[in-house]
């Protein structure tokens, strides 16, 4: 795919399931992304079992500082979501870096596309490729 992101000296990406911190981003979702305000914690550890699951980690410290994680059929389709990155280290990339490692991770499956929903991040996903969808009237979603 296109040029990778690098990440600060000192970070780490993983999508080791097993290292995810779900107590640390359960608190991070559920209290400071729009999108899964107030979600609980058994609906975010059926989230996270049921999706592939990215983290970024401080090498030296070992705590999590990100994380993305993606809905799949690893065959025709992905859904890119909760991506969050610790207010403690914005602005360093490690949020680009970090979707340009998920979709990396997901090129040799030969997906047809990858898709994702923000509010406020279109220039960091439009600088890895994404696009606005050329045809959304054929769209639709059944909302609960």
């Amino acid at each position: 795919m296109s040029d990778a992101v690098k990440l600060p000296d000192g970070y780490e990406i993983s999508a080791d399931a097993g290292r995810i911190d779900v107590d640390r981003v359960h608190r991070w979702l559920s209290s400071d992304a729009y999108w899964a305000l107030e979600r609980s914690r058994e609906k975010q550890e059926r989230a996270v079992a049921g999706s592939l699951n990215f983290g970024v980690y401080d090498m030296v410290s070992g705590d999590q500082v990100a994380y993305a994680r993606v809905i799949t059929d690893r065959a025709t389709f992905a859904w890119l979501c909760d991506v969050y990155v610790d207010r403690s280290v914005r602005g360093k990339n490690i949020g680009t870096a970090l979707v340009g490692a998920v979709r990396d991770h997901l090129e040799p499956y030969g997906l047809r596309r990858i898709l994702l929903a923000t509010h406020d991040a279109h220039g960091v996903y439009e600088k890895l490729g994404f696009r606005a969808l050329a045809r959304p009237d054929q769209w639709m979603a059944l909302v609960f």
